[in-house]
């Protein structure tokens, strides 16, 4: 829900229809200078426009009510655009929601919110300092915990071929710099890795999420 929304007199001119439709839906409007909305937004070339709204994050329960089928779970990522990134994959892969489990960046970041182009407000998003918890309610909710790790002994291709994919899963992520630490490895369902056929040496948080999701979503529609 937005709240407020401050708008320079450019801005207002330039995005005429939104700041009628805020208008129309009662949300009050504030005019405001450039160097006020500069102070205001954490970009460089911020666009004139500055709303309040509601934080999108809600319970566990809430994110993960129904039967869904594939969730990506982040544990311990640090970086904002890599969260964002990753948001914006899940989503664009057809996952059920995102959960920030841990000592993660805040979902509501300035650049986690760039980076995800509009998915945070697209699927249900929660977080949990309790991995545990978030753990716990994945089981809870029937997906099977499934970690990215690049050292795991079990490949992807193989996971893919046994059709284990084909079961409602919970992909959990860890940081680009640390992966995941290993008390969390031992909690898991399956480790696998992403494999690599050329000379690099390892693949991006947000590329080797891709590659995982989009595994998972095609064994979901097969």
């Amino acid at each position: 829900m937005v709240h407020e929304l401050f708008v320079t007199a450019t801005a207002a001119t330039r995005n005429l229809d939104l700041v009628t439709a805020a208008d129309r839906a009662g949300v009050p409007i504030s005019e405001a200078t450039d160097k006020a909305l500069d102070g205001l937004s954490e970009t460089v070339t911020p666009q004139g426009l500055v709303a309040v709204c509601d934080l999108l994050d809600r319970p566990l329960e809430d994110a993960l009510a129904g039967t869904p089928r594939l969730v990506a779970v982040l544990a311990g990522v640090s970086d904002p655009g890599n969260a964002g990134t990753v948001t914006r994959v899940a989503d664009a892969a057809g996952a059920a929601a995102v959960l920030f489990a841990g000592d993660t960046v805040d979902p509501h970041n300035g650049k986690c919110v760039r980076a995800s182009t509009g998915s945070v407000f697209h699927l249900p998003l929660a977080r949990s300092r309790d991995t545990a918890a978030v753990f716990a309610a994945c089981r809870a909710a029937g997906l099977r915990l499934v970690a990215a790790d690049g050292h795991a002994s079990a490949d992807l291709d193989d996971v893919i071929d046994s059709g284990a994919l084909a079961a409602p899963t919970a992909w959990v992520f860890g940081s680009e710099a640390h992966g995941l630490a290993a008390d969390l490895l031992s909690e898991v369902d399956d480790v696998v890795k992403v494999p690599l056929h050329g000379a690099a040496e390892s693949l991006n948080l947000a590329t080797a999420a891709a590659v995982c999701l989009y595994a998972s979503a095609r064994a979901h529609r097969r």
